[in-house]
């Protein structure tokens, strides 16, 4: 019996330790991400947007962790990627992906190069993801406000097009984190550049993925979903659907 307690002890006080120290790392996460956000080289423009966005609560529930390897799909002017970065830190990797529409714009490229120098860890990607050659290295994807474009324009057959570069970037058990502005199933939603939750979850499905929650965090119940989203009553502020899919191991 004294042999059980000797050896139960260390063992207790491992697994505290370990708690202390899983606790002490997602303090350090947050803090990381919180000093990020705030930073005074990130743009005015981004912190508005946080608010709506809460970029911290949405990387928590997609599991994002330091030293992952990630993807911003379709990321624009950065947005994603300027949270990303800090939030995978100096030992992970962000790539930046950007079709050929956004990257032949005047002036892209220096905004893209201004973002990968003072970010440190993004890496540029252009044009279409299957041909990115990063089959299988990412282990957490975003596209926000990006799949009710193809979706609308092609039906499932587009919607599934879109994810299925997605797909081939990520590691089996790899997760996609899908966010768009909520439309009303029926509505007219390719007017409004929106989408509802049931065909998003649909064709995830059809496009290999496993769903396995949909989030609240993005609601915003004052959003009637029958306006357009540059509407002045809800742009910057729609119900968006947040959905997290994994592709299976």
């Amino acid at each position: 019996m004294k042999l059980m307690k000797r050896t139960w002890l260390p063992l207790a006080v491992l697994g505290v330790g370990g708690l202390v120290a899983v606790a002490a790392f997602a303090q350090d996460l947050s803090s990381r991400l919180r000093d990020a956000l705030a930073s005074p080289e990130r743009s005015a423009e981004f912190k508005a947007r946080d608010a709506n966005t809460k970029p911290a609560e949405v990387l928590d529930f997609l599991g994002v962790e330091e030293g992952m390897t990630v993807l911003d799909v379709v990321s624009g002017g950065g947005y994603w990627t300027s949270v990303l970065s800090p939030a995978v830190g100096p030992s992970g990797t962000v790539y930046m992906q950007n079709p050929a529409f956004f990257v032949n714009r005047e002036g892209f490229l220096d905004q893209e190069r201004a973002i990968v120098e003072r970010l440190g860890n993004v890496k540029p990607v252009h044009g279409d993801l299957a041909e990115a050659g990063i089959d299988g290295q990412v282990d957490v994807a975003i596209t926000s406000n990006n799949f009710h474009d193809m979706y609308n324009r092609g039906g499932d057959e587009g919607g599934v097009a879109f994810l299925a570069g997605i797909f081939k970037a990520l590691k089996p058990g790899g997760v996609l984190g899908l966010i768009d502005h909520e439309g009303l199933p029926g509505g007219n939603n390719a007017e409004l550049h929106r989408v509802d939750a049931g065909s998003a979850k649909r064709v995830l499905e059809a496009a290999g993925f496993v769903v396995e929650e949909e989030s609240d965090l993005l609601d915003n119940p004052d959003d009637p979903k029958t306006v357009g989203v540059r509407d002045p009553s809800v742009a910057g502020k729609t119900d968006k659907i947040l959905i997290r899919a994994r592709k299976p191991e």
